[in-house]
């Protein structure tokens, strides 16, 4: 099976292949001239399905599936900020570490070392037999410091319910077992052996 991943972070696209790996698993940039894709939607659902579909329906082998993933953070004492504006939210060209650091500088004016947060992922699969969404979630805190060097975006201020190291100090297998992006993983790859 082959899967066609609708993203260029590269982050994203080890841990597909990782979760991934009796499928072949490609970026979309490997079988097609990268472009940008608009994520106009208002939940993640709606914005991993917006990009699957962009790619699957300019992929010339049709028998492929497009996978696309879309996640952030969301800290309820913010309003559920960043959430879908995750990715973007120092702004449209900002790094992972400007979000990252963007998000510690607003719990420090609010006052806060930690607070409950969460993370989502959806999954959105899009193929020759339709569309579909799986969604997986992971709970714990955010904290107001960046502490450790593993995982990506907001990874290092990030503490999993019943840890007290952040994603960022934690070693990758840990984070594997019980991520939000591995919970939805888990269930898209059940979809995937009915779409074979």
């Amino acid at each position: 099976m082959k899967i066609v991943l609708a993203t260029s972070n590269q982050g994203k696209v080890k841990e597909f292949r990782a979760w991934m790996s009796e499928c072949e698993v490609v970026s979309f940039s490997d079988v097609m001239s990268s472009f940008e894709i608009e994520e106009n939607g208002t939940t993640f659902k709606e914005n991993a399905l917006i990009k699957a579909r962009a790619v699957f329906d300019r992929l010339e082998d049709k028998s492929s599936i497009v996978l696309s993933d879309d996640s952030g953070i969301s800290v309820p004492l913010l309003g559920g900020i960043p959430g879908i504006y995750s990715a973007r939210y120092a702004g449209v060209k900002a790094s992972a570490k400007d979000n990252l650091y963007k998000l510690i500088d607003t719990l420090k004016e609010k006052g806060v070392e930690k607070t409950p947060a969460f993370y989502t992922a959806a999954i959105g699969i899009v193929c020759a037999k339709g569309e579909f969404c799986v969604h997986g979630w992971m709970h714990g805190e955010a904290i107001a410091q960046a502490r450790g060097e593993n995982g990506f975006g907001y990874d290092p201020m990030f503490m999993p319910l019943g840890y007290t190291k952040t994603l960022g100090e934690l070693d990758e297998s840990v984070k594997k077992a019980f991520s939000h992006r591995a919970c939805a993983l888990n269930l898209a790859r059940i979809l995937l052996k009915s779409l074979k």
